[in-house]
């Protein structure tokens, strides 16, 4: 994948919501993934 080229994306159902949507990953067996709503909801705040 060249810089700036499209991105593979990954369809998930997220384990807070259960709502469908799309990451930039492959994501991993046995780890949660959330939708952008939950993560951000889940992700530390900044300094």
């Amino acid at each position: 994948m060249a810089f700036g080229g499209p991105r593979e994306m990954h369809t998930i159902t997220c384990s807070e919501c259960g709502a469908q949507s799309e990451v930039p990953f492959k994501p991993a067996e046995g780890r949660p993934v959330y939708c952008r709503d939950c993560y951000a909801k889940h992700r530390t705040p900044r300094r």
